[in-house]
């Protein structure tokens, strides 16, 4: 960034009109607000709420003008934008909600994303085997009314008359094939030495 003049800022505190202001407004005036198409662009492309976006470009302005208070950047173009990514970022932290809409747009942020790690992955995967395992063990009917009470989340009167059964047969296979299922999964665990 290029230094304000020191006679800006030693006039600063004059009484009358602000030199150091109408010097900031000027250059507002002169280097931004020419940018504001480019700036908007740049928001709509990273923020997908509309309402928001009004909002967000008077917040880089007022972080701008606060900047140049201190100092004129070097180039306004490249300041401009990059003050319009830090405030994208610190209003996705500070939500500590990631809109779908902005995930799309994360690796232009470049903001960090947690991802599980290849321990994690690894581990995530063997337990997907055992539990494919065990279901293998099971029934037909048993592993038929299990994934439709616990994948699809469907109710017992809702699996009764899908699988034309009674409610007390639904039941008891589901009883059935959770007891069946707990007894193979953890009995895989023990024969591997994995704590549970």
């Amino acid at each position: 960034m290029a230094d304000q003049p020191e006679s800006n800022r030693a006039d600063a505190g004059r009484g009358g009109t602000d030199p150091l202001m109408a010097a900031v407004e000027a250059w507002f005036v002169r280097e931004v607000l020419p940018l504001e198409a480019v700036l908007m662009r740049f928001i709509r492309q990273n923020w997908r709420n509309s309402s928001d976006i009004e909002d967000l470009r008077q917040d880089v302005y007022a972080r701008v003008c606060e900047a140049a208070k201190n100092e004129f950047p070097d180039r306004a173009r490249p300041f401009l934008l990059a003050t319009a990514r830090n405030l994208l970022i610190d209003r996705i932290r500070h939500e500590q909600v990631v809109p779908i809409e902005a995930g799309a747009d994360l690796d232009a942020l470049e903001v960090a994303i947690d991802e599980p790690g290849p321990e994690r992955a690894a581990i995530a995967k063997d337990v997907l085997r055992r539990l494919q395992t065990s279901l293998d063990l099971l029934t037909p009917m048993q592993r038929e009314v299990i994934l439709l009470r616990r994948v699809e989340g469907l109710s017992r009167p809702e699996i009764a008359q899908r699988l034309d059964l009674t409610e007390r047969m639904v039941s008891e296979h589901l009883a059935q094939g959770m007891r069946a299922l707990a007894h193979a999964y953890l009995r895989d665990i023990s024969d591997t030495g994995i704590k549970a």
